[in-house]
């Protein structure tokens, strides 16, 4: 789908009322749709990791999506296929390219805005 040049339409939705909800084990993404924009609410809870808890779903030795977004509660460490790991907590935007295990720190469930890649984020 082709990114359109500009927004034309006012348009305001919760993400408390989700156009599309994606449950895998210990994750909850709730996306809203506008004219060519997704925007996901992403909610691990405490214990989750993307290679037990997301990847069974994808099917991918590691996530191939890249990320860009902004984290609103809780920690999340992520690990690159280089080695290369980064912590990202509440109050920090962050992007992640392709290639990356992750999992939330603490006993805080991690909440983040993602605009790149909620389209497809945990899907088959």
């Amino acid at each position: 789908m082709a990114t359109p040049v500009g927004v034309t339409k006012f348009q305001v939705k919760s993400h408390d009322s989700p156009d599309e909800v994606r449950k895998p084990d210990k994750t909850r993404v709730e996306v809203v749709q506008f004219d060519g924009y997704t925007i996901g609410r992403f909610n691990f809870e405490p214990g989750w990791r993307w290679s037990e808890c997301v990847k069974p779903v994808v099917k991918t030795d590691h996530c191939q999506l890249s990320h860009v977004g902004y984290a609103v509660k809780g920690r999340i460490k992520v690990r690159m296929t280089d080695g290369t790991e980064k912590t990202i907590s509440a109050g920090e935007s962050y992007t992640i390219p392709p290639g990356h295990d992750a999992w939330v720190e603490g006993d805080q469930p991690f909440v983040g805005i993602e605009v790149m890649s909620a389209d497809v984020y945990a899907k088959p």
